[in-house]
């Protein structure tokens, strides 16, 4: 019972995790549907991509709002209702590409809809973990759920390719809708005290400033937000754009696919190891693990051997997956309360923000410089800016909280 199967004796717990692992399988299907539907359409490669980037623009939009109202709301409710809207807006994409009468424009505008839906929820859903289990059984709680969204996330991308492959892309979208659904009633089961009101409301900008002060007032939480702001800048394009080019130009495409499978394998053996593994400098530990990041744009700009691509890929997810279950459960167990989901919120915005640019700039810059020289450029910044966070006391010193020491008010 120590284990994570001991964790489900969690009643909100099981069916948080359940909620988040089924959320997590249709969210790995819809990108895969999405992108067919939009080519199958007559789309181009530039109207895929203003679909993603609409979608992804809403998210960051959105999404400090949605920390606001995950420290105001019962946040089990938050995400039970965007799930139970995303239903219905993916209903409404499955029916219009299976019917024959669905456009790009409408795929964009239910695109940044579900944008907004997810960054309404995202900080909830983040946030809820520590409500739902004993602080003695966090650490594992945060681990074993991350492991079970990482594993649906695996077991999605396969399955999308051969649904769209077999049945179209509106089928495939209506499964990712079910999904919303059956999310829905998961969230909806969960029941966990509401959020103390306060004395008085603030106004929607002084709730983002106090979480705003609460994120400066942790040098380790800004420092690595902003090293989270590089990675996604840096990264983004190198994986989006330049992989698939490099590794198909000389290994072949299916090469990029093992790739890809390699990271998530990495994924799921870090999230193995955390639930065993749980150093007292967590944080410390987590970061200076984060510098095998760069083991994947290295591999792919230094090589042309496949078991060097696979190996570099490998660590790349090993490492990010340890430093992320470090990373949440640093903050799980150093902010208030009250203003955990702001926290996370900002954590959004502060590592994806800057994705888009990154995304934009990557094909002329490398056009510029070289393909393998940017990539190069990329492993270094990663690398790089992972082992400088380290010089950081803060990052060095912070430990691993005992149940009683972690915060609940502000």
């Amino acid at each position: 019972m120590n284990g994570f199967w001991g964790l489900l004796r969690h009643r909100d717990y099981r069916w948080l995790v359940t909620g988040a692992t089924v959320s997590s399988l249709g969210g790995s299907i819809a990108p895969v549907a999405l992108a067919f539907a939009v080519l199958d359409l007559g789309g181009s490669a530039t109207d895929l991509g203003l679909v993603v980037a609409a979608y992804a623009m809403a998210e960051v939009v959105t999404v400090l709002f949605g920390g606001v109202l995950g420290d105001r709301l019962p946040r089990q409710l938050m995400m039970q209702g965007s799930s139970a809207a995303g239903f219905l807006t993916q209903g409404v994409v499955a029916v219009a590409l299976i019917g024959g009468w669905a456009s790009i424009p409408l795929l964009t505008v239910v695109g940044v809809a579900n944008g907004c839906l997810g960054a309404l929820a995202g900080p909830s859903s983040s946030a809820m973990t520590r409500q739902t289990v004993p602080a003695e059984d966090l650490p594992r709680a945060v681990a074993g759920r991350r492991l079970c969204q990482n594993a649906a996330q695996v077991l999605g991308f396969s399955l999308a390719g051969i649904l769209v492959a077999a049945f179209g892309s509106g089928w495939a979208v209506a499964i990712d809708a079910a999904t919303y659904a059956v999310a829905a009633v998961c969230f909806g089961l969960i029941r966990v005290a509401a959020p103390p009101a306060p004395q008085s409301r603030p106004s929607l900008v002084r709730d983002l400033r106090a979480g705003a002060a609460e994120v400066f007032r942790h040098t380790w939480l800004w420092l690595l937000i902003g090293q989270a702001l590089l990675y996604h800048l840096f990264f983004g394009g190198a994986q989006s754009v330049l992989g698939p080019i490099v590794v198909g130009d000389s290994l072949g495409r299916a090469a990029w696919g093992w790739a890809l499978a390699a990271l998530m394998v990495g994924f799921m053996v870090g999230g193995l190891v955390s639930l065993r593994w749980q150093p007292r400098h967590g944080l410390y530990a987590g970061t200076a693990l984060l510098s095998l990041t760069a083991a994947f744009p290295l591999a792919m700009a230094l090589s042309d051997q496949l078991t060097v691509l696979l190996l570099g890929a490998f660590l790349h997810g090993f490492g990010l997956e340890l430093f992320s279950v470090n990373w949440d459960l640093s903050i799980q167990q150093n902010v208030a309360e009250d203003k955990l989901a702001r926290v996370y919120s900002f954590d959004l915005v502060g590592s994806f923000v800057a994705r888009p640019l990154g995304l934009a700039l990557t094909g002329p810059v490398a056009a510029g410089v070289g393909l393998d020289r940017w990539l190069v450029v990329v492993g270094l910044v990663m690398g790089g800016s992972s082992l400088l966070a380290l010089l950081s006391p803060d990052v060095r010193r912070l430990q691993r909280r005992a149940p009683e020491e972690i915060p609940s008010d502000a």
